[in-house]
């Protein structure tokens, strides 16, 4: 599979689409870089980030000019995680919130499980305080709250169209 970039209209931020195969060690270590400095140092969660999925998984992020990364998520196949496709380790860096990122991050993310997966549906296991968030964008929550490495979630699922 091959890296993908697609320039977004706002702010001049470039959206990036890839398999692990496809990414540099450069690339891969900023990605992960970036999942630590949010999930472990932010939230203050001690928690196995690499946990083996990265290899089977789809990877978005968002750009800026610079290299910076402001965004990213990844997508798992239906299987994986659940019957239905998943995505998971959503963040926003601290350069990239309160540019409405998270959304953009989000419908992007939901339209490569549509391309890729467009029976499935899509499974999530959301943070809590995000539950608001995620139901508008039509997630539903079907099973919690529970404790997912010492923090509220709640699971919730995008039926398929």
């Amino acid at each position: 599979m091959s890296h993908q970039s697609i320039p977004s209209q706002a702010q001049a931020v470039h959206w990036k689409t890839s398999d692990l195969a496809s990414l540099d060690a450069i690339g891969l270590y900023r990605l992960l870089r970036e999942r630590v400095a949010v999930f472990v140092v932010e939230q203050d969660c001690p928690y196995q980030d690499l946990d083996g999925l990265d290899d089977r998984a789809i990877h978005l992020w968002a750009e800026a000019p610079d290299g910076a990364i402001l965004a990213y998520a990844r997508v798992l196949p239906p299987g994986v995680s659940y019957r239905e496709a998943s995505i998971g380790r959503v963040l926003t860096t601290s350069s990239g919130r309160a540019r409405g990122l998270g959304r953009d991050l989000m419908q992007r993310t939901l339209s490569e499980c549509a391309r890729r997966y467009s029976s499935a549906g899509v499974r999530i296991s959301a943070q809590e305080y995000l539950v608001a968030f995620y139901s508008s964008l039509g997630f539903e929550t079907v099973r919690g709250p529970y404790l997912e490495d010492g923090i509220p979630h709640l699971e919730m699922l995008l039926s398929p169209d």
